[in-house]
């Protein structure tokens, strides 16, 4: 039965999404990987080994930004669900900041003649104001998600759909970065390589934005808060929701564990390759190994949920992922085959969980709002985004620590037997440990989808 061309289940916020606006959802994830991803990905071994950064200095800057983002964040958050564009509430954003974050993002990778102090001012600088400006761009981002359905299978499959595309970046980035770079400048990771680095980041830059602009146009905002709620909103409404959403907690350490995981590990593998086995030209094999399961599992996530049920879904994959880790920490560097084994069995594992738990998002905003009667996507999507932005800053943080202390050595082509452990360890060993820590994290996690439909109803009950 319809009723203005809408199904009832639509006029309750139940809709159902087309596929070229699933595309364009999945366009804006993949555009900010192109252009944060790729930064968080290369940018420590291009400090190092390129631009000319001490490990330890760049360890404590990864941490520094963070501190800003712990503050910045939130702010933004609550400013994003306090006002409107004339774009939408989410979109604007959007198309608004996606040029300044593509030059950011150029900028991170340009090697001025400062001398050392005025280079280690102009890193800081640089990588402090993209990390500010992406959050313009990932708040609003993630608050669209939510603001297209409350439809809990139409959002699996929205994530999905994401997350492939997601995936489709994270090849272009592990295995296409490397190989331009090297094609432009015969090396990667010598001061030779600057241009070459700058060459390529301008050309993924430029794809991450026309991805963007894509995906402004190609999306609708639906379910939100009318402009009167939106005033209502507070900052103070973080602490409320940090205080009464137990699902959005659970999610903020789990976010912040995954990403530090993932982030950990792949910074590592640069490293490994060039270093442990000593073949350069295997890198960019080694890290596309990251992303191509994905492409093939994460079309059957719609029905590997339904099968095992989410956490059942979730504690599969992290098993497997251990098990990947363990693999590449125990195997001898000259076990080229089994390494690779391994990394993807690694991959295996937790391409499932680094796509699923973005579903996740829109059902603790839909707790949230049944809670307090207030849809504050902005807020939530800041805090989610902190421990993103955290976990990730992680694998810069903790590799560089462990660099400096196992006595790494960027001028020297070959490294001491206990840089080598240390690289070692920061690619198999701790990311393994923290496997478990997201094994009990996410056993907190106790929001049921009949609660979410029933949560849903009720909330579309009170605003109809």
């Amino acid at each position: 039965m319809k009723q203005n061309n809408l199904t009832l289940a639509e006029q309750k916020g139940f809709y159902k999404l087309s596929w070229l606006e699933r595309i364009a959802v999945g366009s804006g994830d993949m555009a900010q990987n192109f252009i944060y991803q790729t930064v968080t990905t290369y940018l420590l071994c291009f400090y190092t080994n390129v631009y000319g950064l001490d490990p330890a200095f760049a360890a404590a800057m990864f941490l520094g930004v963070r501190i800003i983002d712990a503050i910045w964040d939130p702010i933004l958050g609550a400013l994003v669900d306090m006002t409107q564009t004339r774009f939408g509430k989410y979109r604007g954003w959007m198309l608004i900041m996606a040029l300044p974050l593509t030059a950011l993002m150029v900028a991170c990778f340009i090697v001025p003649d400062f001398g050392k102090i005025g280079k280690e001012v102009y890193a800081c600088i640089t990588y402090v104001a993209l990390s500010m400006v992406y959050t313009t761009v990932n708040v609003p981002f993630g608050a669209l998600n939510a603001a297209l359905t409350r439809d809990q299978n139409e959002i699996t499959i929205l994530t999905t759909a994401r997350m492939w595309l997601v995936n489709v970046a994270q090849v272009a980035i592990t295995y296409g970065v490397p190989t331009i770079v090297i094609a432009f400048s015969g090396t990667m990771d010598t001061p030779e390589a600057s241009s070459g680095w700058l060459s390529t980041i301008i050309i993924y830059g430029v794809v991450g934005f026309g991805a963007l602009l894509f995906s402004f146009f190609g999306t609708k905002e639906r379910v939100v808060i009318s402009k009167e709620d939106s005033a209502k909103v507070r900052i103070a409404d973080l602490f409320y929701e940090l205080k009464n959403n137990p699902p959005l907690v659970v999610l903020s350490l789990v976010f912040i564990v995954a990403f530090g995981i993932m982030a950990i590990g792949n910074s590592a593998g640069t490293y490994f390759i060039k270093y442990n086995i000593g073949d350069e030209g295997l890198v960019g094999v080694y890290n596309v190994i990251s992303a191509l399961p994905a492409l093939v599992i994460l079309p059957f996530m719609p029905f590997l949920r339904k099968k095992f049920g989410k956490k059942g879904l979730l504690y599969l994959s992290l098993v497997i992922s251990f098990v990947g880790y363990l693999g590449l920490f125990l195997f001898p560097a000259d076990q080229v085959t089994a390494i690779f084994i391994a990394q993807t069995v690694r991959s295996i594992g937790f391409c499932v969980v680094g796509a699923f738990i973005w579903s996740l998002i829109p059902e603790a905003i839909t707790y949230g709002e049944w809670k307090s009667g207030k849809r504050v996507s902005g807020i939530a999507n800041a805090l989610i985004g902190f421990f993103f932005k955290f976990g990730l800053a992680l694998g810069g943080f903790v590799p560089g620590v462990i660099l400096s202390v196992t006595g790494f050595n960027a001028d020297l082509a070959v490294q001491s037997d206990a840089a080598l452990f240390g690289i070692r360890l920061i690619l198999g060993a701790i990311p393994a440990v923290l496997v478990v820590v997201l094994i009990f994290i996410v056993s907190r996690y106790r929001l049921t989808d009949e609660q979410l439909v029933q949560y849903g109803k009720e909330i579309e009950e009170k605003n109809h």
